[in-house]
């Protein structure tokens, strides 16, 4: 069974994409736009760059008037951590004069926008994931399950910050705690247990009760119909 990997928006970049998909893991993680992706306001925009047209074969998108953005340049990025991401930039030709220069962009000149190929086809494959079945019920489990615990662990426990200070003594620090609210949590799970077991046994007396009145009552019916038949008879 492959593992998954559940996450919010806060997770969606480039290199937690390729760190998943090397481990072979499945990644039921948001990025930043997701949720805007679903409105039909954003659907509906021809001059988001998620919306234009992309010729794959020979690199370059289209514009709201159908003039072609070539590929001008590429660069590379480099995160805090290190990790490099590719970025192309593509550029319209002529934007002089166009109709739908104000709608579509607010620089001066030719409109150009910056694409990470790799991140989009990341993402891509997110989205199927989170907007299958399966994705549907991670999602409505995600903020119930983990951002419960997060809220008890800074609200009522004041775990606001580590204690410590290297990773092993951070990974210690937390260690401790996550095992102590574990504990506290299997308490407090099996006194809600005994608690719903005297229920049971107590609405189980009750109801054994109310059968053994019941048939009390009927035998004391029976008896009376009894005497009353003979004394009619007599």
């Amino acid at each position: 069974m492959p593992k998954k990997e559940v996450t919010d928006s806060g997770y969606g970049s480039e290199e937690n994409y390729e760190s998943l998909q090397d481990n072979e893991i499945e990644a039921f993680v948001k990025y930043p736009l997701f949720h805007a992706e679903q409105k039909k306001a954003f659907k509906n925009n021809p001059f988001i760059v998620q919306n234009l047209f992309y010729n794959k074969e020979k690199d370059y998108f289209v514009c709201p008037m159908g003039q072609h953005m070539e590929n001008v340049r590429t660069t590379k990025r480099k995160s805090e951590s290190g990790y490099i991401s590719t970025v192309t930039f593509y550029e319209a030709k002529n934007c002089t004069n166009c109709p739908l220069e104000s709608l579509c962009h607010k620089a001066k000149g030719n409109r150009r926008i910056e694409v990470n190929h790799k991140l989009n086809e990341h993402r891509k494959k997110a989205r199927e994931l989170l907007t299958s079945e399966e994705g549907l019920l991670h999602r409505s489990r995600r903020p119930i399950e983990p951002e419960a615990v997060f809220g008890q662990t800074k609200a009522n426990k004041h775990y606001y910050r580590l204690r410590h200070f290297g990773l092993d003594m951070i990974t210690m620090d937390f260690a401790i705690f996550s095992i102590a609210f574990n504990i506290e949590k299997m308490w407090n799970k099996d006194q809600k247990t005994k608690k719903i077991a005297k229920k049971q046994v107590k609405s189980h007396s009750i109801f054994l009760l109310i059968i053994f009145f019941t048939k009390s009552s009927a035998q004391n019916l029976k008896i009376h119909r009894n005497k009353v038949t003979t004394l009619n008879a007599a």
